[in-house]
């Protein structure tokens, strides 16, 4: 799977708003408030802080989403392709970092 399908989903989403895409620096602070509810529930779930009885359980599939799709806001209001900038850091992990670690 690439990234164009959810670049386009997010296109379609946006665009039918008159605000269109945020600044740059804002989807940041957004993107800093997903991969903090991320984070916050990867802690509970597999960390050492538990939730409250009160609270409620997200997803982290969820969690991981709103992370893709922010990203793919950011990527969108600056005519980012991620596909090609997935192929390219690829590249640059499989020459860079071939012998860095262990294989199987």
């Amino acid at each position: 799977m690439g990234f164009k399908k959810a670049q386009k989903d997010v296109e379609e989403w946006v665009s039918q708003y008159t605000e269109g895409y945020w600044p740059p620096l804002a989807i940041i602070s957004r993107l800093t408030e997903e991969t903090g509810e991320l984070a916050r529930e990867v802690n509970h779930r597999f960390g050492p802080k538990k939730k409250k009885s009160t609270e409620e359980n997200a997803e982290v599939a969820d969690e991981i989403a709103d992370v893709i799709f922010t990203l793919c806001c950011l990527a969108n209001s600056q005519g980012i392709d991620l596909d090609e900038a997935w192929e390219k850091m690829m590249q640059k992990l499989r020459t860079r970092d071939d012998k860095r670690f262990e294989k199987k």
